[in-house]
């Protein structure tokens, strides 16, 4: 071996040599939903371990579907590793919780995150209830709600499952309720009250957590206010008056259709010279019959021929 590849091989001997060896455990594991590469799917990380962890994914309920998460390990310059687990979101099944578990390789504690994304509906000043369940596998849990919209993401409420009270932060004392007997069994559903659509549409954040165990539900709550209706309502006789006014021009113009086709069909031309010739015509020899019945010469003529006749029929 040359002098070079023995001095490269001391050099890294004395580097893992002389690094630390105690194990670097993971304090926090994030699972986020991720559309940056062009679909939605499920991001699931952890910084700053040693060694490499290993990570897995399930679902709950459980899928029929292979599961075919991209998983990748990069260390910095301290050896200290940031494990980024990838897995896309199934498709048709919008209700499903996703699972990240990620074990270290030393024999510590494993962690597990998961989350759930919904979107849901309501209607301004009508009590609404928020779904938010806990896997089955969390034992009375710490649970925390938060909201966010446009502005600062607020804090809502948390709940103590050593206490088993509730406290909730202004100004939404009297618009949250949490049945606090449920909490311990999964259910941290928040029942929201008066909503209005300009201060409570957003999203809303539960999270149940347990020592090394996290679960996360988003909720996109909408409220459809007074507004929408009446936007709706002007949309809706802005079109009637446009119809109305369409159905009247329509009758108008086959009316008048209707009455230049009548118009035309009863009326005649009383100026045709043809016809006024005609008709004096017809006067002026009804005239002359008139006057030939009515003279002497006629009459006398007549009963000259009849004393004529009568005296040659005596002799």
């Amino acid at each position: 071996m040359s002098a070079i590849h023995t001095w490269a091989f001391f050099f890294l001997w004395i580097g893992f040599a002389t690094q630390d060896k105690t194990p670097a455990p993971i304090r926090d594991l994030s699972l986020e939903l991720s559309r940056l590469s062009g679909y939605e799917e499920m991001k699931c990380t952890v910084r700053n371990v040693f060694p490499a962890p290993r990570v897995t994914w399930a679902t709950e309920p459980p899928t029929f579907e292979d599961l075919r998460p991209v998983t990748r390990k990069l260390a910095d310059k301290q050896g200290l590793y940031t494990v980024d687990s990838r897995l896309k979101r199934l498709n048709g099944q919008p209700d499903l919780i996703y699972i990240c578990k990620v074990t270290s390789s030393y024999g510590g504690p494993a962690w597990t995150a998961s989350l759930r994304e919904r979107a849901i509906r309501g209607n301004q000043g009508r009590d609404l209830t928020i779904p938010c369940f806990a896997p089955p596998y969390l034992n009375n849990p710490f649970l925390h709600w938060s909201f966010s919209n446009s502005e600062d993401p607020s804090h809502i409420l948390t709940y103590d499952s050593h206490s088993g009270h509730s406290v909730s932060t202004p100004p939404w004392d009297n618009h949250v309720e949490l049945d606090g007997f449920r909490v311990p069994f999964g259910d941290g559903s928040l029942r929201l009250m008066d909503p209005k659509h300009s201060e409570h549409s957003g999203s809303y954040t539960c999270v149940f957590s347990v020592p090394y165990n996290t679960h996360t539900e988003h909720t996109d709550v909408t409220i459809e206010g007074s507004d929408d209706k009446r936007l709706v309502s002007e949309a809706t006789s802005h079109w009637w008056i446009v119809g109305l006014v369409i159905a009247v021009l329509v009758l108008a113009l086959a009316g008048m259709l209707a009455y230049l086709k009548l118009r035309g069909s009863t009326s005649k031309p009383r100026n045709d010279p043809e016809e006024v010739t005609e008709l004096h015509s017809v006067k002026d020899s009804g005239a002359d019959s008139r006057l030939n019945e009515g003279s002497p010469l006629n009459v006398g003529g007549t009963n000259g021929q009849s004393g004529l006749q009568t005296g040659t029929q005596l002799t």
